[in-house]
């Protein structure tokens, strides 16, 4: 199967969902709102590199199986991260895109087995800044996924750990025009993890989607005080509809629709 690219022209693709998987009870919650609401992907962390090893790790295998499930139920595609070399072809098995974090964004040889195994089926990426990388590193290190002839590779950015500590990680929103400038790759942001508390995000999504993004990147829970991982950031179902209704007219301002 050769894949399509996560975003058309004059589109932007919401790329929504929890940040881990905790069942499926909470996966279809959110998966049959961003249907509802005319959505196309769905995304959530199935194996969590976390900062603590105390720390919810995700659910693993089990994860993987109730996001394709989830998935082909609503007609979604399915975006989630892989962690390991050897746990390539089993996520890849699973889902409809694979995304890169922020942690393993120098992790050059995880890049060079994601690159091969895509390399003829072209299935999406998404490719994660690094949380100190430069944009010279980050694109240099993109040529890692499309040197064997994967093409459809997404940058995210996340947002640069530095001395500001208001919010969790300083949202680099100039990211945007300068990687438009200087390479062909389209760009999400990740609003979700700079913002680090919910009442941040709005601003932020709405920002990146005048700055040009092609994608956004947004944490959506069904019980964010209840979520395993990222609760101060996670919006509820109906504030993210909320949200959606105001990006919508802020890209509507631009030329786009939100998909």
């Amino acid at each position: 199967m050769t894949y399509v690219p996560y975003h058309k022209k004059d589109t932007i693709t919401m790329l929504a969902g929890p940040c881990s998987i905790e069942g499926p009870e909470q996966l279809d919650t959110v998966a049959s709102a961003l249907k509802g609401e005319g959505l196309t992907w769905i995304r959530g962390g199935a194996f969590k590199p976390r900062s603590s090893p105390y720390s919810f790790q995700g659910m693993g295998v089990e994860g993987l199986r109730i996001m394709a499930e989830v998935g082909a139920r609503y007609g979604l595609g399915t975006l989630t991260e892989v962690v390991d070399t050897a746990h390539v072809d089993l996520v890849s098995s699973y889902v409809d895109a694979l995304q890169i974090g922020t942690r393993n964004m120098a992790n050059f040889e995880l890049l060079k087995r994601i690159g091969s195994a895509t390399a003829v089926n072209h299935k999406p990426i998404l490719f994660k800044r690094g949380m100190a990388a430069t944009i010279d590193e980050w694109l240099s290190a993109a040529e890692y996924l499309t040197a064997d002839g994967n093409p459809n590779v997404m940058l995210c950015e996340r947002g640069l750990r530095t001395f500001e500590t208001a919010t969790r990680f300083t949202l680099d929103i100039s990211a945007v025009p300068v990687i438009h400038k200087r390479s062909l790759l389209p760009v999400c942001v990740d609003v979700s993890h700079p913002a680090g508390q919910v009442d941040l995000v709005p601003a932020l999504a709405k920002a990146a989607v005048a700055a040009g993004c092609d994608s956004l990147m947004i944490e959506v829970h069904p019980d964010p005080p209840h979520a395993k991982s990222d609760a101060s950031q996670q919006l509820t179902v109906e504030d993210f509809k909320a949200l959606l209704a105001d990006l919508r007219t802020v890209a509507a301002a631009v030329g786009k629709t939100i998909v």
